[in-house]
């Protein structure tokens, strides 16, 4: 079996809560980032661009940075389009803990969530 491609997903909070409620949400691979590698570096990197993605779906409103972990399949990834990424795929989260100005600073870290906080996050 082939390693599983991890996907870095920026979403909205109501993006999350759709997800949560439907246990899947449509995604194209242009709106996911890949990390170059498996390597630490590469992932941070790759977790502060979907980050930034993020915060451009704010439309420069005050908001929570959201980056939703997926892995798949590297099949499911191809031809650009994933199609519905299902909540049994997420192994992460990403999120400011709580609402950020809108200019607040693109560097600051986000911090770990576990799929089990989801609903934490949307309280």
């Amino acid at each position: 079996m082939s390693a599983a491609t991890r996907l870095y997903v920026p979403v909205t909070v109501e993006e999350l809560r759709s997800l949560a409620e439907a246990g899947t949400l449509d995604v194209v691979l242009d709106d996911a980032v890949v990390a170059e590698s498996d390597a630490e570096d590469d992932e941070y990197a790759a977790l502060m661009t979907a980050a930034d993605l993020s915060a451009e779906r704010l439309a420069g409103a005050p908001g929570r940075r959201i980056v939703v972990v997926v892995e798949l399949d590297p099949a499911a990834v191809g031809g650009g389009a994933i199609g519905a990424i299902r909540l049994r795929d997420v192994v992460a989260l990403h999120a400011d803990g709580e609402v950020r100005p809108a200019d607040g600073d693109p560097d600051e870290d986000l911090g770990w969530y576990a799929t089990q906080e989801i609903a934490a996050l949307l309280g």
